[in-house]
């Protein structure tokens, strides 16, 4: 895409946008957000600016938001479908209306200009969710390399509410020893957009219960740090990372993600035969079609089917070098 022109709008959009905080629409915008969505929409926007302005060192902080027009926003939007996934472009272009729509609360664009520069549409596509589903051995060989050490009983219950409840990293870093309802055997989670929902926690209840007898009753983080510097502090997202990444290693397990286990929840779930409705709203999906995507008995019913193509084929001896 060609950096936008300057002479598209009434003042050079290579201007700083030299306002006040509390004027600034994409500073307005971020404050709205959830700390993590917080960092992911501003990425968001520093790339757009940078695209837009073709210049690898100007931020969102550059660039007057209000004086875009549906030409400017339409050349992003074809930008972002040639550079990157249409999930990711779809994602930077959600961080953009948001910010045209804060520019027109705040009384810098009218409303028709704001319809018309957020009216672009979506980037279409459709890929495969990244990651992987773990084996039933994986988890049992991650869950046995914890020891029965107050550092392990704890990573077992991390493991556990990760495959067991399919919570979000986020999610799991942010659960207080109040949100976990034991008479109801609930997590009371705190997720995107700020909505609630209350997971089972199923057989996850007893890796839990261990933990807590470490624990304590003690107010505070679900689940806290048990070093010199960190002890009683809440784990960050990285630790978790770290954490899994180190289990992984000592299991001789294949290197996973946090997300891999919410992966494994929601297809294992639909595989055993559980609503997708269901499973949906214990994932805190908005979408059911977001479910739908972690839905292997699809791939496997074309596994079935190309097997019973027959290919006639012998097997050679390859010569050797």
């Amino acid at each position: 895409m060609n950096s936008l022109n300057p002479a598209d709008t009434p003042n050079n959009l290579q201007t700083l946008a030299k306002t006040r905080l509390d004027e600034n629409p994409a500073a307005v915008y971020l404050a709205g957000l959830s700390p993590s969505s917080r960092r992911t929409m501003e990425a968001a926007l520093d790339t757009i600016a940078r695209l837009g302005l073709g210049d690898k060192k100007v931020t969102c902080w550059d660039v007057p938001w209000h004086q875009l027009r549906f030409q400017h926003t339409q050349a992003v939007k074809s930008a972002l479908a040639e550079q990157y996934a249409h999930t990711t472009a779809n994602r930077m272009l959600s961080a953009l209306r948001g910010v045209l729509k804060t520019a027109w609360k705040l009384g810098l664009m009218s409303a028709k200009e704001y319809q018309k520069a957020a009216s672009v549409e979506s980037v279409r596509g459709e890929t495969l969710p990244s990651g992987r589903s773990l084996a039933p051995g994986e988890l049992v060989g991650l869950l046995h390399i914890c020891p029965p050490t107050p550092l392990g009983i704890r990573d077992a219950a991390i493991i556990s509410l990760l495959y067991g409840c399919g919570l979000r990293r986020a999610e799991l870093v942010a659960l207080d020893l109040t949100h976990h309802i034991k008479e109801e055997s609930e997590l009371r989670i705190r997720g995107k957009g700020n909505k609630q929902r209350a997971v089972p926690l199923g057989n996850a209840a007893l890796a839990l219960a261990d933990w807590l007898e470490v624990r304590g009753q003690k107010e505070g983080p679900l689940f806290w740090g048990l070093g010199n510097r960190n002890h009683g502090r809440r784990l960050t997202d990285q630790a978790v990372y770290n954490m899994l990444h180190q289990r992984a290693k000592e299991a001789s397990v294949k290197n996973l993600s946090p997300h891999d286990f919410r992966r494994t929840f929601v297809g294992d779930l639909l595989d055993a035969g559980a609503d997708i409705v269901t499973v949906q709203k214990m994932a805190g999906h908005a979408n059911p079609n977001t479910t739908s995507r972690y839905d292997r008995r699809g791939q496997q019913a074309k596994h079935k089917a190309a097997a019973l193509l027959h290919i006639p084929y012998r097997k050679r001896d390859v010569p050797s070098d």
